[in-house]
């Protein structure tokens, strides 16, 4: 009776189990990823197009922009691209410079890198990404930020 007993607890304890494992399945299967809440290759283009361009127009980051050539853009914009797809879950692979060669010796400060996350909130924002996605990317980019601040 006891082993009996044993064998039926043991049986419900993985029914318990494998069912909350299953559920939690399907939830995350159902929420897309971040690459496909951003539009995939296509909508992180477009995103980050507006991202430069607001970074452009910012008169706090500005300066480090003029004088690019436009291959230097381009190869600016290809870049974020693929760091944002990459980040993102997306099939990219960023093949650039890591964030501290790319940026040594430029000493980017706490107030460039907050206008330049401004430039990216206000690019998310026109083409509609949801808070979580934004909150997401953000988090996702966060980490260079030592790599980056103060090189």
């Amino acid at each position: 009776m006891r082993r009996m007993l044993g064998w039926t607890g043991l049986l419900l304890f993985l029914a318990v189990n494998l069912g909350a494992c299953a559920s939690m399945g399907r939830e995350a299967a159902s929420t897309p990823s971040l690459y496909k809440r951003l539009g995939g290759r296509e909508g992180i283009a477009t995103v980050v197009d507006d991202f430069v361009a607001n970074m452009v127009a910012d008169g706090r980051v500005n300066a480090r922009f003029k004088g690019m050539k436009p291959p230097e853009v381009v190869k600016l914009k290809s870049n974020l691209s693929d760091q944002i797809c990459q980040a993102s879950g997306g099939p990219c692979a960023y093949v650039g410079k890591d964030m501290k060669t790319a940026h040594a010796g430029m000493k980017i400060t706490e107030a460039e890198w907050n206008a330049t996350v401004e430039s990216l909130v206000k690019a998310l924002d026109k083409h509609k990404v949801d808070a979580k996605s934004k909150q997401d990317l953000l988090g996702a980019l966060g980490p260079m930020k030592g790599d980056i601040v103060g090189r």
